[in-house]
């Protein structure tokens, strides 16, 4: 009975946030690999992501929020499940299929889209996937999207020509990219279409997941966008690269040479925020802005490879580590939310929240029944102002390459224990307050604070038969 009467009120909730009572369209922008100090609203000085930044004059700018993972596929994994990696079913980037695909969600996951269309949105996909391989239990039309057009294979979406995408389960072949072509910018292909699905759907509610692939390596960036830059950002870091493997569809190993890495880098940003300006746009074009929510926010923190340089760009903001690390470098993420009339513009808020919290807010938007095995907490009052926000008990990731790796985040204390595959690593302590770069481990002034994280790790960790922790290089 207790529950019913709850769910009854949010319901209602719901039906008063929505705006002529017509529910909330929402737009899910996912950076790949942007660092916490990418974007100039958040400190970066050597190029500007304006229209990013507008997003967060007008809504509100999260930082202390964090992603699922600090790597790609895990972090959407919590994203579409709304647990953490200690739960969600894809822990780790791991390869399902030879040629292309990833491992896939199992059939009865949870999944966002379910909700939305539960809800009567219609729901698309845009960018790169990641969670399964056409057709397999965990292809984005199993999941509950209507339409899916990007790379469905994390591999593939290395490469920024690539020789196909995928549009729902089937293959679509770039001929303007064989060989070593380079005359359809993915990126822009899969932007075309998620400005199609915003037009088609400007008459009904519409979830738009859009995980684009930029910044992640390859360093690559149309040349209109690298004439911008080149020559800025001296001395130039150059990547050499390797040439495509005509065998498997991809460069063997990784990523296309590139001589001027970090015009590349700020090119690709800033084609980033042209895009997010370009949505914007497009929802004020057909009247729909005042009833759309806008998410922006990364999988993971910046990474190095390819020939990123988030030292020269500051794009950890000075927190420690990068992508594959634990420490706040490597998951600490950029977070923004537009909602006009219910954000107040230009607000800011130092509310600790997660990837897995997504699922539970939106459900508590358009009024949905949340999973009862999610580890989100809806972060509508922190949104809206109304109401007591619930917070954490804690939060926890871990890690399965290098040897494993664990964190977890306790009020203002960090605890990260690093090669789990030694029996005698120990967990390291930090004090995020009065330490926020992670310099200082205290863990043997704390022994209390290191016993209870010890313990929240053993309830927080469930074995996967999938993926295990693995030994690193």
């Amino acid at each position: 009975m207790k529950f019913s009467i709850i769910f009854a009120l949010l319901l209602v909730t719901s039906q008063v946030l929505a705006h002529d009572g017509v529910k909330p369209n929402v737009i899910f922008i996912l950076a790949d690999d942007l660092g916490y100090g990418d974007l100039s609203c958040y400190g970066q000085t050597k190029f500007q992501t304006p229209n990013i930044d507008k997003l967060a004059q007008k809504g509100l700018k999260f930082t202390q929020h964090y992603s699922g993972s600090t790597v790609c596929a895990p972090s959407r994994s919590t994203i579409i499940t709304g647990q953490h990696t200690g739960h969600t079913p894809i822990r780790g980037n791991k390869k399902g299929n030879i040629k292309i695909g990833d491992w896939p969600l199992p059939e009865g996951a949870n999944s966002i889209a379910v909700i939305f269309k539960n809800a009567g949105y219609t729901t698309g996909v845009f960018g790169k996937w990641g969670l399964g391989f056409p057709n397999s239990t965990g292809n984005p039309i199993a999941l509950g999207f209507d339409v899916f057009y990007g790379y469905n294979c994390q591999r593939n979406a290395h490469h920024y020509y690539p020789w196909f995408l995928h549009s729902n389960n089937d293959k679509v072949v770039l001929e303007e990219n064989a060989g070593t072509k380079t005359g359809e910018y993915a990126p822009n292909l899969i932007h075309d279409k998620a400005l199609n699905f915003i037009e088609a759907n400007k008459d009904q509610p519409f979830f738009l997941y859009y995980p684009s692939v930029i910044p992640h390596a390859e360093m690559m960036a149309p040349e209109e966008y690298m004439k911008k830059f080149r020559g800025k950002f001296l001395p130039e870091k150059s990547y050499k690269g390797v040439g495509p493997d005509k065998k498997w569809g991809y460069r063997k190993g990784a990523y296309g040479p590139q001589p001027e890495a970090h015009a590349a880098f700020a090119a690709m940003i800033t084609l980033l925020d042209d895009q997010v300006g370009e949505i914007v746009q497009k929802l004020e074009e057909l009247n729909i802005s005042e009833n759309t929510i806008i998410v922006f926010t990364s999988d993971n923190g910046a990474h190095v490879e390819g020939g990123a340089d988030p030292e020269y760009f500051n794009s950890t903001a000075g927190f420690r580590g990068h992508k594959r690390d634990l420490y706040e470098g490597g998951i600490r993420a950029p977070m923004i939310i537009q909602w006009p009339k219910e954000i107040k513009p230009g607000s800011e808020t130092d509310h600790i929240s997660a990837f897995w919290d997504f699922l539970p807010t939106f459900a508590e938007v358009i009024g949905e029944e949340t999973p009862e095995n999610i580890d989100g907490i809806s972060m509508l009052p922190t949104l809206t102002g109304k109401g007591k926000q619930m917070e954490h008990k804690y939060l926890y990731w871990e890690f399965y390459e290098q040897g494993g790796r664990q964190a977890v985040r306790l009020g203002d204390w960090k605890g990260v224990k690093y090669d789990l595959i030694n029996l005698e690593s120990e967990l390291e302590i930090y004090n995020l307050q009065s330490d926020p770069f992670e310099t200082t481990n205290v863990a043997d002034k704390y022994p209390g604070i290191v016993k209870k994280m010890e313990g929240i790790i053993k309830k927080a960790h469930v074995e996967s038969d999938v993926f295990q922790f693995e030994t690193g290089s």
